[in-house]
């Protein structure tokens, strides 16, 4: 006897879904990592999102505030491809005999971000390169014309182990940005599916609204949880010659204080909340485009 109906979409959409979302925001994912790069000088004020922005198009133009969009791409196809489509697999593997517990999605959350980390790293590295170039000293930059050549530059000057520089890190940050982004955007969307909005008494129906409020607390969340993390990566994947990740933190930890921890928060949150909802946005108009074109495709159980 047949059993449930699910539809079934290719895993790339995720990818994609990451990728048009990702290239609305990357101006704000490029003043993030410079500002996380810039090293702070005692008795000088440190620059803001706003100031890291007008020097930006003031010194290069407006059109460099997508430099490094090539690696931005190539990232999303692989770290978002890769932990946001496994951790749909995972979910529905999961929810076949109804709704999956909470700890159980954050653990498949958390190991999806893993594997994603993995797959995007040299992607990381790349965008991390390209986005804080020009900030740098001019005999310090790496001029990678695109994701591609710097590809090739870091195969010939650094070997294949020059692909996985900062691999934990980046790892740990994966896993707690999945975790914290993905399980918490889920965890607020069920809240408020389930209960009324305090104060004006109203609830929410599945839709856009929803998918905005939810996105936002879920990227004040992740931001939060992974700044740290992410500063320390930018730092070991910009760094010249070998970085250790102790090292680095405890020296900037003397030279900065533990305020260099956050550094670029703002920027962070800014890109990552509306990043949240232009990559859930189009991941749902991509299945709803992928079911109008093509034919549903259904797998049926028997039993």
């Amino acid at each position: 006897m047949p059993g449930r109906r699910q539809t079934s979409y290719p895993f790339w959409i995720t990818g994609v879904g990451a990728t048009m979302a990702a290239c609305c925001t990357h101006p704000l994912d490029l003043t993030k990592v410079r500002m996380q790069t810039i090293h702070s000088t005692s008795g000088v004020v440190r620059p803001s999102t706003l100031s890291i922005i007008r020097m930006t198009v003031r010194e290069t133009g407006l059109k460099s505030l997508y430099t490094g969009l090539s690696a931005s791409v190539l990232r999303q196809m692989t770290y978002s491809l890769v932990r946001l489509g496994t951790y749909e697999k995972m979910k529905a593997s999961l929810s076949k005999d109804g709704p999956a517990p909470g700890s159980r999605l954050l653990l498949a959350a958390m190991v999806a971000g893993a594997m994603g980390g993995l797959a995007g790293n040299p992607a990381d590295i790349l965008l991390v390169r390209m986005t804080s170039d020009s900030v740098r000293p001019p005999e310090e930059r790496y001029n990678y014309r695109n994701a591609l050549s710097g590809l090739v530059t870091i195969m010939k000057e650094e070997g294949a182990q020059g692909l996985f520089r900062g691999l934990g890190t980046n790892m740990t940050r994966a896993v707690l940005m999945n975790g914290s982004q993905v399980g918490s955007y889920d965890l607020f969307k069920t809240l408020l599916l389930r209960n009324p909005l305090p104060l004006i008494d109203h609830q929410l129906e599945d839709g856009l609204v929803l998918h905005t409020i939810s996105s936002v607390l879920a990227g004040t969340v992740a931001t939060t949880v992974c700044a740290p993390a992410d500063v320390l990566r930018s730092r070991l994947m910009s760094a010249h010659g070998h970085a250790n990740p102790v090292q680095v933190l405890t020296t900037a930890l003397r030279e900065e204080g533990p305020r260099f921890l956050f550094k670029g928060w703002t920027p962070a949150f800014i890109r990552l909340g509306p990043n949240t909802v232009l990559m859930f946005v189009f991941f749902e108009q991509l299945k709803k485009g992928w079911r109008s074109v093509f034919p549903a495709k259904y797998m049926t159980d028997s039993g």
